[in-house]
């Protein structure tokens, strides 16, 4: 029996994201082994018939100390489990995941899920991060990249030469976000979900929503997701905005199905390092019309004017003017803005897409 270990730094987004792969790996009779932080989604993976393995992983951590420990912590692991294949997801496991993977001898596949806030300044920590990939990522059997610009970049820093493929993003699960029809409230409620931080364009979004209610009445802005630890300041910031009534925050939601459905428009900000933005999928199968930066990771869902608009990253007036154009639309065109989204969506980022690309390059190993 084929044995595969997947290493990640998050349950949450292992269960989220890469469920239909594990349940792939699974129905084919491969023994999958889970190397990841413990979280609550563990014990349903394990009911499935997955191995854990618990794994510390700081995810947004740049002490050296700390990361050596976690290139040891996989080298132990592998020694110990002793995988055919290792799958690695997000920055960590693709770097020291991939170290141990190579020092040991083991096939391994990366999936770029993001250039992350390191690639998007010419800096110090963007140079060593581009050596570390180029050392972790030599002897990959495939580097699966989640849009062409990140690839570009991989290859134009002399990363990767040969063995890679492009997929749609993470992909979506067209039967667990099933359409939607649109909100008739009259209120229009545009959505932001994600990680709350300068990175994800938060402040921006805040600006707009301030000045969007300051104009209209007929407006909600909502906030949901978690404020990271390290940017803890946000969350004075954001109560002040929820008490003069521009923003509505919501925290950490495990299903944010429901959010969704009563939303008309998903706000994705973010400045840059995206993959394939998980939230314009998942809002977007749902029919719900699009508003984004125009960057790598969110531009690819977008049609401009058939299903959302694009506006320039870190630039809050002209997300002010995106969101103007869409409250001013006739309820119809709206509507039809979310119809369009469903449809490109599930002709281009069919998660299934990913599922058989991964069985099939496991497969071949």
């Amino acid at each position: 029996m084929k044995r595969v270990i997947i290493l990640v730094n998050n349950d949450i987004w292992l269960y989220k994201l890469r469920k239909e792969v594990i349940r792939g790996l699974l129905d084919e009779g491969i023994e999958v082994y889970l190397s990841v932080p413990n979280g609550d989604y563990i014990s349903i993976l394990e009911e499935w018939g997955c191995k854990f393995v618990e794994t510390q992983v700081d995810r947004r951590g740049k002490n050296p100390i700390n990361d050596l420990k976690l290139f040891f912590q996989y080298i132990n692991i592998l020694k110990r489990v002793k995988p055919d294949v290792v799958l690695a997801y997000t920055i960590k496991p693709n770097l020291y995941g991939s170290l141990a993977s190579r020092f040991l001898g083991i096939p391994y596949i990366n999936n770029i899920t993001g250039l992350g806030s390191a690639f998007i300044k010419d800096n110090l920590m963007r140079k060593v991060i581009t050596f570390m990939y180029k050392l972790s990522l030599k002897k990959s059997s495939c580097v699966f990249f989640q849009n062409s610009h990140d690839y570009k970049v991989f290859k134009d820093n002399k990363i990767i030469h040969t063995n890679y493929k492009v997929i749609p993003g993470s992909g979506v699960n067209l039967d667990d976000y099933l359409y939607e029809e649109f909100s008739k409230a009259k209120e229009i409620t545009f959505n932001f979900i994600g990680r709350i931080m300068k990175d994800k364009g938060i402040e921006e979004y805040l600006e707009a929503a301030r000045l969007i209610s300051e104009k209209y009445n007929n407006v909600q802005f909502n906030i949901i997701g978690f404020i990271e630890e390290t940017q803890s300041h946000y969350k004075e910031l954001i109560e002040s905005y929820v008490k003069k009534g521009y923003v509505n925050y919501l925290g950490f939601q495990s299903d944010i199905k429901p959010f969704i459905k009563e939303a008309h428009c998903l706000v994705q900000p973010s400045h840059g390092g995206e993959g394939i933005s998980n939230v314009l999928l998942e809002s977007g199968a749902m029919g719900r019309a699009l508003i984004a930066s125009n960057i790598p990771g969110c531009k690819e869902t977008i049609e401009e004017g058939k299903n959302g608009y694009l506006f320039e990253a870190r630039n809050a007036e002209d997300l002010v003017y995106k969101l103007e154009q869409f409250i001013n639309l006739p309820e119809s065109f709206k509507e039809e803005m979310g119809k369009n989204s469903r449809e490109k969506i599930r002709g281009e980022f069919d998660r299934q897409i990913v599922v058989d690309a991964y069985i099939n390059k496991v497969k071949q190993i």
